[in-house]
């Protein structure tokens, strides 16, 4: 069973110009009432504004933040310049999961039977993952000579393989997953995506598309600085560094913990967020004496004025991880702070360098965390300079309002629309 649920839409256009059918199809939307910042959104309400573009978003029932159902839909919906379509699948525990890989099989097979009753589309606009419903619609793109945009937004099967490693046993198990990724690729009429490093994997199958688009996730900097407008700068003499987002296996809290424990005048350590590891960093951080304020999850307007009441962001990703550019590293840029570093991503720690807004570390290295963050201790005048350099980054990189043109840009072009 399938449950649908879409808004009306109208739009005023010229007699002999009918509108161009888009579907933008994603299993992980977020409306407002959800979550202030999300890609798809940003884009769906940057392309429902072009004037020969009827849109429709294709999601599902299943909201993946609270692992439960969505039981207000209408309200969701309520007043969207675009039509929604809620497609029914069992959902999942965990995100790194079978049972995730199970219900995405589910979603796949109800949007395909979704998109075909229903008017033909002039363009597809398809996030990846999940894989099940982008090889599903890729195909019935390419059989049907209907444009396919495909927008990377994770690497699959890589991330799945990062958490499941287990030699010659894991190639064997991820080859199918690999295969199809490759196969979704390789149908692509453009390929986008949220960091270069994943246009490039991309591209590396795909032999009739020129050049992809790499667009960072980034953020809306008006509503961030809206936001962080009342917060008041740390006048303390004792600094605070900050660090934001999920507290779950690819996030080494402990190894900032740690660096913090060998400075002689510890900061204070300001965890936002919340995951499955967050009772073990805690109980790290009570154990080895450093004082660290874990405020759980907060709502983002209140992330962004939290964050720039502080000194100092970490971003300590586990070595093995497969991510590049990721959602907090626009809120670390536009909160103008200093970046400590142990992503091992090539593309990041580019960023880093060429805008001189942090220090890069080695992954898993406490001591050499703890030199740099000593650095920007003892030199009031580099934490400025570093800072500043790290606003222009958001304001460069990572404005949406900015950056998102050339995603609407790709769809416009396909469609032959000026």
């Amino acid at each position: 069973m399938m449950l649908m649920e879409r808004n009306i839409l109208k739009k005023q256009t010229g007699e002999n110009e009918p509108m161009k059918r888009v579907l933008l199809i994603t299993n992980y939307f977020h409306f407002k009432q959800e979550k202030e910042s999300n890609r798809y959104r940003q884009l769906a309400d940057m392309l429902s504004n072009v004037p020969d573009i009827q849109l429709e978003v294709i999601t599902s029932v299943f909201y993946q933040r609270t692992k439960s159902r969505r039981t207000n839909t209408e309200e969701l919906i309520k007043g969207l310049p675009y039509q929604v379509a809620f497609i029914e699948e069992p959902g999942y525990r965990k995100n790194i999961s079978f049972e995730r890989l199970k219900t995405s099989k589910v979603f796949a097979k109800n949007t395909l039977r979704y998109i075909k009753e229903h008017k033909k589309p002039d363009l597809i606009y398809q996030v990846v993952p999940t894989l099940d419903v982008a090889n599903t619609v890729s195909k019935y793109a390419n059989d049907n000579n209907i444009p396919l945009v495909i927008d990377i937004q994770d690497l699959w099967p890589e991330a799945y393989r990062m958490a499941f490693n287990v030699p010659i046993i894991s190639d064997l198990a991820f080859f199918p997953l690999l295969k199809k990724a490759n196969s979704i690729y390789r149908r692509a009429d453009s390929i986008c995506a949220v960091s270069n490093t994943y246009v490039e994997r991309a591209m590396s199958v795909n032999n009739k598309v020129k050049a992809g688009h790499p667009v960072f996730i980034g953020i809306n900097l008006a509503a961030f600085d809206r936001n962080s407008a009342q917060s008041k700068k740390n006048e303390d003499e004792r600094l605070k560094i900050a660090y934001c987002g999920s507290l779950d296996e690819s996030y080494d809290i402990c190894l900032a913990i740690d660096a913090i424990k060998m400075l002689e005048n510890r900061p204070l350590f300001i965890v936002m967020g919340d995951g499955s590891k967050r009772s073990e960093f805690e109980k790290y951080a009570k154990v080895n004496g450093v004082d660290t304020v874990f405020t759980g999850y907060l709502p983002y307007p209140e992330m962004c004025k939290k964050i720039c009441e502080c000194d100092i962001t970490v971003n300590p990703i586990i070595g093995t991880s497969v991510a590049s550019i990721i959602n907090k590293h626009g809120d670390y840029a536009a909160c103008g702070l200093p970046v400590i570093n142990t992503q091992e991503s090539p593309e990041y720690r580019k960023l880093v360098d060429e805008y001189q807004m942090g220090f890069n570390c080695k992954s898993g290295d406490a001591a050499d965390v703890a030199e740099k963050i000593r650095l920007l201790m003892d030199n009031q005048e580099l934490r400025t300079t570093m800072g500043a350099n790290s606003r222009r980054c958001a304001e460069e990189k990572f404005d949406r309002d900015v950056t998102y043109r050339e995603l609407v840009a790709v769809v416009k072009d396909l469609l032959n629309i000026r």
